[in-house]
């Protein structure tokens, strides 16, 4: 059984955790640190197709997550997630390996904290494509962040997007959509709420962002 002495310093280790975030972020580096934008929004939005089209853009570096969820059809390995047993997400949990995670539908998904954090010290900007609950996390370690909602044209086009996964079936639909409209009101958290009426101008709108 853990003991009050080694609560204390469990606590102590993750407050000095949070310090060292927040000192390599700090302006008087001798590189400047990049911008970290962080997209979330209710599933079915777009979120996955804007990061995709930011990544060939070149402009970001863009977090690549774990999941414990099963690979969809042509969902690859280490480039869309990182796929990993419940097992091996635990373990990263305990290892405070996640600067994120969250669960979501029933799996586990969460962002790596190293590489972002590397990427970020080096001068480069990064993408974090993740879910609400995750980017609020995000938030409280790193409040520099700038939190991106990706909202859609109308609660219609959601719908229709969401009824037209082939990987869902009548059940998990309604669920999501369920979901959904309880995601389209933690858009006021958010620093900025763009519409995603056109993947283009989302992209354009993302890098903008991290230019200013």
């Amino acid at each position: 059984r853990v003991d009050r002495r080694q609560r204390q310093m469990c606590i102590r280790d993750r407050h000095q955790i949070k310090e060292l975030r927040q000192e390599f972020m700090k302006a008087d580096m001798t590189v400047k640190p990049g911008r970290l934008i962080v997209l979330s929004g209710p599933g079915g939005v777009g979120k996955s197709t804007v990061a995709k089209k930011l990544r060939e853009a070149d402009d970001f570096w863009v977090s690549v997550s774990a999941t414990t969820r099963k690979p969809r059809v042509n969902e690859i390995h280490g480039r869309d997630y990182f796929f990993v047993s419940e097992e091996e997400f635990s373990s990263m949990i305990a290892n405070d390996e996640f600067l994120e995670w969250a669960e979501f539908a029933g799996n586990k998904y969460g962002t790596p904290q190293k590489q972002v954090e590397d990427e970020l010290r080096q001068g480069r900007n990064v993408l974090l494509e993740i879910e609400i609950a995750g980017a609020k996390q995000v938030k409280q370690h790193l409040p520099q962040s700038q939190l991106v909602f990706l909202e859609p044209p109308s609660w219609e086009e959601l719908v229709a997007r969401l009824e037209g996964r082939g990987t869902d079936g009548a059940e998990r639909r309604a669920e999501r959509l369920a979901l959904a409209q309880e995601e389209l009101a933690a858009a006021a958290f958010f620093d900025v709420v763009v519409v995603n009426d056109q993947v283009e101008s989302v992209v354009r709108k993302l890098i903008e962002l991290a230019q200013n």
